[in-house]
């Protein structure tokens, strides 16, 4: 019984320290001052589920933005609703282009095969014999000849190649459009203003590089070559004659600076662009012409074949054709129409500069203008220079020969 007190003595005395430390730590549980958890709130991104629905019916990763919670979220959507549209037409543009690109490839394949082998058959015409089978080569060389040359007509007519182009054009001004507009979105400070200068320019774009062929397309042999011309009319302002050191990054040695690149785009670059276009269009009409005419001339020297003993027919009926194959191949294997409509873009991009540095000089409020240093790089970089070249270029515009562009 004694050893049985001592063993529970010592196991009384050995429990009493842990008991301790429990009250202790169950004492500062209850005793610890209570912390009041304040509540966060999210701010609202109206367009979050916008974007995750673009970016699933278009395909396209749009990049995030935080838009500023004092902006309209229906000017937002409305923003996400164009670049939406936009990301379609880019598509759209892309697979005409390509659909268009391979009507040039296959017409003329097919054109050159028939007017060949309308060539090739006036010549065996001509060492057949009398009866069937001279007649059979007759009307086989006559009827290729008359094909080709129906299908030639459509094709001078709607110039595949410079319709590709203008596809082309569309889907890359179209893409750099949606950039705009996410650039708009990124920054903030939204209006309805933005809603309709994004409206205006996806309009412009859809009249400057229309889809159908019928009634909208644009004229291949104009009167005149003018640049192409994708974006919307600025309104013109009086100048501003106040003082403006320091105003909205502008002053009256950038204003300079930016007249004399103005004037170089025009006297030199725009020109010189119009020119070549002028150029181009009058060796797409020379070729469109003699095509056809080629063309029907085989045909009706395969015609004559074998109705008398001279060689004009039979040379007329194969030389016809072969000098047919090779302006056709010139034309749109050389893809004349494209160099063209190339050449009226380019001079397009450099009146969209101009138009941009006038618009902003002429604008009379300075604070409404775009910022005169950020101008000033937009221009340099378009143009392939840097910040130190334009000012050089502004320096010396008067006595220089040197084109503002150094990219084409």
């Amino acid at each position: 019984m004694a050893g049985i007190q001592v063993s529970s003595s010592l196991l009384l005395s050995k429990s009493l320290p842990s008991l301790r430390c429990r009250r202790e730590i169950v004492g500062a549980r209850v005793n610890a001052p209570r912390v009041h958890l304040a509540v966060v709130s999210h701010p609202k991104l109206p367009s979050r589920y916008l974007v995750d629905e673009m970016e699933t019916r278009t395909g396209y990763p749009i990049a995030r933005h935080d838009t500023k919670s004092s902006d309209d979220p229906r000017v937002i959507a409305k923003l996400y609703a164009i670049m939406e549209a936009v990301a379609d037409r880019v598509e759209m543009h892309k697979n005409i282009g390509e659909q268009r690109d391979n009507w040039n490839r296959l017409l003329l394949t097919s054109i050159n095969a028939m007017t060949l082998s309308g060539a090739t058959m006036a010549g065996l015409a001509a060492l057949a014999a009398e009866g069937s089978p001279l007649m059979a080569l007759k009307l086989s060389s006559i009827v290729l000849y008359v094909a080709a040359t129906g299908l030639l007509l459509v094709m001078n007519k709607i110039q595949p190649s410079q319709l590709a182009e203008e596809q082309r054009n569309a889907a890359r001004l179209f893409k750099q459009l949606r950039v705009q507009i996410e650039t708009t979105l990124a920054l903030g400070k939204l209006d309805i203003n933005d809603v309709n200068e994004a409206m205006e320019k996806v309009l412009a774009l859809a009249k400057a590089y229309p889809l159908p062929l019928l009634g909208s397309m644009l004229e291949k042999f104009p009167s005149k070559v003018e640049p192409a011309r994708w974006w919307p009319k600025q309104r013109s302002k009086q100048g501003f004659v106040g003082k403006i050191e320091g105003n909205n990054g502008w002053t009256r040695k950038l204003e300079e600076e930016m007249r004399q690149v103005v004037r170089v785009l025009k006297q030199k670059d725009l020109a010189e662009y119009i020119d070549l276009g002028s150029k181009a269009l009058k060796l797409n009409k020379m070729l469109a012409i003699s095509g056809p005419l080629l063309t029907i001339l085989g045909a009706l020297g395969s015609s004559f074949v074998g109705t008398t003993d001279c060689s004009w027919p039979v040379m007329m009926g194969v030389v016809a054709g072969a000098v047919a194959t090779a302006v056709n191949s010139l034309e749109h294997g050389g893809q004349v129409g494209m160099v063209f409509e190339m050449y009226r873009g380019n001079a397009g991009f450099f009146k969209l500069i101009e138009e941009n540095i006038m618009s902003n000089i002429n604008e009379k409020d300075v604070e409404r203008r775009e910022n005169g240093e950020i101008l000033e790089m937009k221009v340099a970089l378009q143009l392939g220079r840097s910040l130190s070249e334009l000012k050089q270029l502004a320096a010396i515009a008067e006595c220089s020969e040197e084109f503002a562009s150094k990219l084409f």
